[in-house]
């Protein structure tokens, strides 16, 4: 069996011993005779699947009974317009940073639904290569909304902001579950699983209780977090394969990797296995400010595009996967994710290093 080192910024890798197992399981089910996409999304064996994943999230993000697990359809798009419809009440406003693509997307549905948004910062004056510091909050907004990491533009919160009484929300789509955090000052969380802990089709969101008492009752019912939090996400058919997927994922995170601080600690040495090439010489340029840099997303050009179009074509026959830029900014990208391991990257990095070495 041939697997190349997958780069892919979304879908993107899964462990090998995740797919394994799926593969093993595939067609009897615990011990159902049943495939996990033919079982009762009713059954006890799936109720155990899905409670299994939730129980696995509060351990590995140290979460209180204060906050729910809960998984939706419609990927972290659906989130950018749940969010305010559910949480932004007529008479109020939100802040929002806004760091690139996603940010600037949650933003524009917040606006399409007439809600009252204040972008609080910005990092669009160059061109979303850095994170902004030192923010003025509203201490009276509803919520302040930030995107953690930025895919496309290979940024990432180092800490996140402090913003008082005031909840914070948090797009984690493609660092969710990559390090520890203190979870206290967020009322909600979410995280498309595509980019870091699971399959496509199951969008992971953790919601503080307090905030579920905002929820308007006139709002379409599949639109309405109370919906999910009082059916334990099973009001209608959940994507039953995402989430068992994803409860083999942090399963792994759990029990193979040892927890979100042994993860931290792979994937700052990951990134530095790409990022010393980077810094190594004028070769390769990075596109974000070093102390903005996402420890996921690696994002980088050459000298010109078609130099980074050898380089690709160069890659792809090196069975190094993925690596060509988002179609919005070109040049190249690295998606180290949870779970690419230490000899892609490693791989990557000898690959570019004799790249330059017979091009520079």
């Amino acid at each position: 069996m041939k697997r190349v080192h997958n780069f892919n910024p979304g879908p993107a890798a899964l462990p090998l011993s995740v797919l394994e197992e799926i593969q093993e399981t595939f067609l009897d089910f615990a011990g159902t005779g049943m495939s996990i996409v033919e079982v009762s999304h009713r059954s006890k064996a799936f109720e155990d699947v899905l409670n299994d994943a939730v129980i696995r999230t509060k351990r590995l993000l140290k979460l209180d009974d204060r906050f729910q697990v809960l998984f939706i359809q419609g990927g972290a798009s659906l989130q950018f317009c749940m969010i305010p419809m559910n949480l932004l009440a007529d008479g109020k406003s939100a802040d929002y940073v806004n760091t690139g693509t996603w940010a600037t997307k949650a933003i524009k549905e917040a606006k399409n639904l007439g809600k009252s948004v204040r972008v609080a910062a910005s990092s669009e004056d160059r061109n979303f290569c850095y994170i902004p510091k030192n923010i003025a909050f509203d201490g009276q907004a509803a919520y302040v909304h930030i995107t953690s990491n930025n895919t496309i533009k290979g940024t990432q919160w180092a800490s996140f902001p402090n913003t008082g009484a005031v909840p914070l929300i948090a797009d984690m789509s493609s660092d969710m579950l990559s390090r520890p955090f203190d979870p206290s000052p967020f009322g909600l969380i979410y995280a498309g699983a595509q980019k870091n802990i699971g399959p496509a089709g199951v969008c992971m969101v953790i919601i503080r209780n307090d905030m579920l008492e905002r929820v308007p009752e006139k709002l379409p019912v599949m639109l309405k977090y109370t919906t999910f939090s009082k059916e334990n996400s099973l009001f209608n058919t959940p994507p039953c394969f995402a989430i068992y997927a994803t409860s083999l994922v942090l399963k792994w995170l759990e029990e193979t990797v040892g927890g979100l601080e042994k993860m931290q600690a792979i994937n700052e040495q990951k990134a530095a296995l790409i990022y010393d090439v980077i810094d190594g010489g004028d070769f390769y340029r990075g596109t974000a400010d070093k102390d903005s840099r996402s420890l996921m997303n690696i994002t980088f050009r050459l000298a010109d595009e078609n130099l980074e179009k050898e380089f690709l074509a160069q890659a792809q026959k090196n069975a190094l996967g993925g690596l060509k830029g988002h179609r919005s900014v070109g040049g190249c990208r690295a998606s180290v994710y949870n779970a690419v391991p230490m000899a892609s990257c490693k791989a990557l990095a000898d690959f570019m290093k004799e790249f330059e070495r017979k091009q520079g």
